[in-house]
């Protein structure tokens, strides 16, 4: 299966159903009162975490997600139907990103959690039926309210992996081999570098109760955390992990040894300085080679704490598990590289007046559009309640301070009106 470990989508919760104008038709009342029923709530889109997921391919083809609209009101005061929620399935270790008009992004959230959610559209609310604007002086009224536009966004998926352990190390060192000898993973393996293009998960199980989850992060190089090799993009999933196992090749000269050590720990703190504080265990590879061997035990010297294993032979290899395990038991998870800035939401005016080339005066604003994609224009009632909610908000007022004089041209939401 192919790893894919970014998406962008677009969202749209459903639009709120509509209210409807309708009245009471009994016998014996020949004059019956409004019952117009309200509308349904559109469905809203959510993202949950599914551990059963292991990549983002599923959005590979499939971009954009659209709930369902709510049901119209009913006679005799009836509601119309909600939509349900469409649910969208992402896996665990999922960062979720909005992106603005302006193509910024703020991050909403870290699905890092079995089942955890949230809502990145929100369905619009039913309108509302002329039952409810009946007064003691307009007792038969003859407008409702449409339903309420949804919200839509532009989301970016971002997949870093959850594991517990990573094997790190440069290409060709036998991560691919460590991994396919110790879990049920079957990586592709060969003897040349970047065979590995993608992250490699396998389950390690040591015992019935104790099992942790490794990943072969492919072969990082000089420059990684700066984009070389698609490093940038391998080193992400490393944040994710509680141990390294840091896998040096063998074959090599002990000072050629020394230097990958060094390169390959100047990409990891460059990228993300916390993981220079991960805990990480140093491990030659290919002890079946004489050289390996002999050089293994040079560089004990130089580093204590090495290991050494076989793949090939199984040498050192158990040793080496039970040790990360005991680690990954005793390490917190580290949090994620804070890329960008959370999203907030921010308190807005609630709406903006600008005057355009032929002098009419242009009404923005969240608020106003939606009251406006809400609104019976063609009922004189409401239009008149339209003109009564502008007021309250005060855009009256600041037309009025703009210099609006009676028969100038209003415009709000692609509706135009004569300013009196």
């Amino acid at each position: 299966m192919q790893f894919i470990d970014e998406a962008t989508i677009t969202v749209a919760g459903g639009k709120g159903g509509d209210g409807i104008v309708a009245w009471r038709r009994e016998k014996y009342v020949p004059k019956g009162g409004p019952a117009g029923g309200d509308g349904g709530k559109g469905g809203d889109i959510v993202l949950e975490a599914d551990a059963e997921l292991g990549t983002l391919i599923d959005f590979r083809f499939k971009k954009h997600f659209a709930a369902e609209a709510g049901k119209a009101g009913g006679n005799s005061n009836k509601s119309g139907k909600s939509a349900e929620d469409l649910v969208v399935g992402v896996p665990l270790g999922t960062l979720v990103y909005r992106i603005d008009s302006d193509g910024r992004e703020a991050l909403v959230t870290d699905l890092s959690e079995p089942h955890q959610r949230v809502r990145v559209a929100r369905g619009g609310r039913g309108g509302l039926g002329n039952q409810h604007f009946a007064t003691s002086t307009r007792q038969a009224p003859r407008f409702a309210e449409k339903g309420e536009p949804a919200e839509s966004a532009t989301i970016r998926l971002e997949l870093k992996l959850l594991a517990d352990c990573g094997i790190i190390g440069l290409p060709n060192a036998g991560k691919s081999t460590l991994l396919a000898t110790v879990s049920a993973a079957r990586p592709k393996i060969a003897d040349y570098p970047f065979t590995t293009l993608e992250p490699q998960l396998g389950v390690v199980r040591l015992a019935p109760e104790e099992s942790f989850v490794m990943v072969d992060v492919p072969g990082l190089i000089e420059g990684a955390h700066a984009g070389s090799g698609l490093g940038d993009r391998f080193l992400r999933h490393v944040e994710r992990t509680r141990v390294l196992l840091h896998l040096m090749d063998g074959a090599r000269p002990s000072e050629e040894i020394l230097r990958d050590k060094a390169v390959i720990e100047n990409e990891l703190r460059s990228w993300n300085p916390a993981l220079a504080e991960r805990p990480v265990l140093p491990v030659i590879s290919k002890l079946d080679l004489p050289e390996a061997r002999e050089r293994f035990e040079q560089l004990r010297q130089t580093i204590p704490e090495l290991r050494g294993i076989s793949a090939a032979t199984g040498e050192g290899v158990r040793d080496l598990l039970f040790a990360a395990y005991r680690t990954i038991e005793a390490t917190p998870l580290l949090a994620p590289k804070p890329d960008v800035p959370r999203f907030v939401l921010t308190p807005r005016d609630p709406f903006e007046i600008a005057v355009a080339e032929d002098g009419a005066f242009v009404v923005s604003g969240e608020r106003v559009e939606r009251l406006a994609a809400m609104t019976d224009f063609d009922s004189d009632e409401g239009l008149v309640r339209f003109e009564a909610i502008l007021g309250k908000m005060g855009v009256d007022k600041r037309l009025r301070e703009m210099g609006a004089k009676d028969g100038d041209t209003v415009r709000i939401a692609g509706h135009e009106f004569d300013y009196s």
